[in-house]
């Protein structure tokens, strides 16, 4: 990515604003820009949703997975590696983001979606389902953003995919058919497919990862590491951001025409994930703090709490209850909603770096 590295110590948004290139500086106009290109596409253009969908990998449009991973391959390719074992023992960061993650989140989601949904069980399930997909992608790209921890974001995104494989169908289970028959509610069967769940991750994950760690091992050891980020990354940087821009556009044109045709729907949909999005992304902070985790391990906390994979939501809808779902409608207006309240939490946790965490 091209953000520049920033002193914490820096004074005033303008001298923070200075720091930025132009791609990151506009990056707020340029993801707005590519959501309403996006919507426009889908909505003019016959024919286009379905012919962006034809090929795919696993449940998930293969020019959509090549945005991913275009979007993830240079924020991984930064991470110093060799640091991350200090990320695993710190045993107040792990232990919190697991209760966060895979406690808090998704019983926070499950109340939300039976608050403002009730009367909908497709909307219900689809927000629950992504309520319980954790985040693996996006997320990285706006801790990079914020000035989180890059290595403490590499290794809670690692432990929520471990967990991802073996938990999500479990709770999947106790949501959906448990916990609403003790408390009296309808119920929902779905079966979640293992292998569909492995594949999203060792794809949108396990691909980039490994490039991203390669690259830096090979070009360290060729050119040394002031050579490799003081030269390559830079190069390299801007990439992440043309992969997002490029994936949201695609995102927003598959779904255009459902979008533009149920704007009730979509609203209902919204709410709820808005809601969560800024409690969730608070109360980590919150908590971030309390624990004097520091600026840098906070705002990983928050966002990888914060955050949702997306991709395993949609394609869990998409292969349980078919494309034209209202549980398939639930899991694309996630990220949706999810871009644009993400982006304006990581001018939050700026603010909050300066306002907060002046040490």
């Amino acid at each position: 990515m091209s953000t520049k590295t920033i002193n914490p110590s820096t004074s005033g948004e303008a001298a923070v604003v200075g720091k930025l290139s132009t791609l990151d500086r506009f990056l707020p106009a340029w993801i707005i820009a590519a959501m309403a290109i996006g919507l426009l596409l889908g909505k003019f253009i016959p024919g286009l949703n379905s012919a962006l969908d034809t090929v795919k990998v696993g449940s998930v449009s293969l020019p959509i997975a090549i945005g991913l991973l275009v979007m993830m391959y240079p924020v991984l390719a930064k991470v110093r590696y060799n640091e991350t074992g200090k990320v695993l023992a710190d045993r107040k960061l792990m232990i919190t983001s697991l209760i966060i993650n895979w406690l808090a989140a998704p019983a926070f989601m499950f109340a939300l979606a039976w608050i403002f949904v009730p009367d909908l069980p497709e909307y219900r399930t689809g927000l629950i389902i992504v309520g319980l997909a954790r985040c693996i992608a996006m997320v990285m790209i706006w801790n990079d953003l914020a000035c989180g921890d890059r290595e403490a974001a590499t290794v809670l995104v690692l432990i929520n995919s471990v967990f991802q494989v073996f938990a999500f169908g479990a709770l999947g289970w106790f949501y959906l058919q448990v916990l609403p028959g003790w408390m009296g509610l309808p119920t929902t069967s779905a079966d979640f497919s293992f292998w569909a769940i492995t594949a999203s991750v060792l794809i949108f994950l396990g691909i980039p990862l490994l490039a991203g760690f390669l690259t830096r091992a090979i070009g360290e050891k060729a050119k040394g590491r002031d050579w490799y980020e003081g030269k390559f990354l830079p190069k390299l940087g801007p990439w992440a951001l043309y992969g997002l821009l490029f994936t949201i556009v695609l995102l927003f044109a598959l779904q255009g025409d459902s979008i533009t045709s149920k704007p009730l729907d979509v609203a209902r949909i919204a709410l709820p994930l808005l809601v969560y999005f800024i409690v969730v992304f608070g109360i980590s902070m919150v908590i971030g703090r309390a624990l004097k985790l520091g600026y840098a391990k906070t705002t990983t906390l928050a966002f990888t709490a914060s955050g949702n994979n997306f991709e395993l939501a949609i394609a869990v809808a998409i292969g349980t209850f078919g494309v034209t779902s209202g549980q398939a409608l639930a899991g694309v207006v996630g990220p949706l909603i999810e871009v644009p309240a993400l982006v304006a939490l990581v001018y939050v946790a700026l603010w909050a770096r300066k306002r907060f965490f002046t040490n």
